[in-house]
């Protein structure tokens, strides 16, 4: 290699993760905050109905007027982007790519194991988000909103969910570990 392609590899090693405590503090933080300046918690699933319905309300204004839960996130004159939760996802995405770019990890990669092809895992990636978008909508929350937000308030309701997220997560584990690697 020549002198400009090892310049070039030493600007590509991305940076290594913060400290994770060093993290959790910064998150409890930027929690915090969240209360503070908004009067709500973190999550994102209440944020992406509101896009969802701002899309519907483009298209099919009539059939949003005419059901009460869209009408209430954009019936009449009401904007359903103007709501702190947007403005969090929107900051969440920006952030994260400003993040990536900053540290060297920005780039279209599908992470896997050795025994999984990129189809099947997508597969797996594509079923798994649908059961969890399934159950944040059910639940009335996402799993960082119920999590982080009702867990920092002592939601009993909201420690019973972690809880029962992470049992099941190692529990279908020992399962799909097999699908994995």
């Amino acid at each position: 290699m020549n002198n400009s392609q090892v310049q070039s590899s030493k600007k590509r090693k991305p940076k290594p993760y913060i400290n994770p405590y060093l993290g959790g503090a910064l998150l409890g933080l930027v929690l915090f905050l969240a209360y503070f300046f908004t009067s709500a918690g973190l999550g994102a699933s209440g944020a992406i109905s509101h896009v969802q319905v701002a899309l519907l309300d483009v298209f099919f204004p009539h059939h949003v007027d005419e059901v009460g839960y869209f009408a209430e996130m954009a019936g009449g004159k009401v904007n359903p982007l103007d709501s702190s939760g947007v403005m969090m996802l929107i900051g969440t995405l920006l952030g994260g790519a400003l993040s990536g770019l900053i540290h060297g990890r920005l780039k279209i990669e599908t992470r896997k194991g050795p025994n999984i092809s990129n189809k099947k895992r997508w597969i797996f990636a594509f079923i798994g988000g649908a059961i969890m978008g399934y159950g944040a909508r059910m639940a009335r929350g996402c799993t960082s909103g119920q999590a982080l937000s009702g867990g920092a308030v002592l939601s009993v309701g909201s420690w019973a969910f972690m809880f029962s997220i992470f049992i099941g997560g190692y529990a279908l584990a020992y399962f799909f570990r097999k699908v994995w690697n």
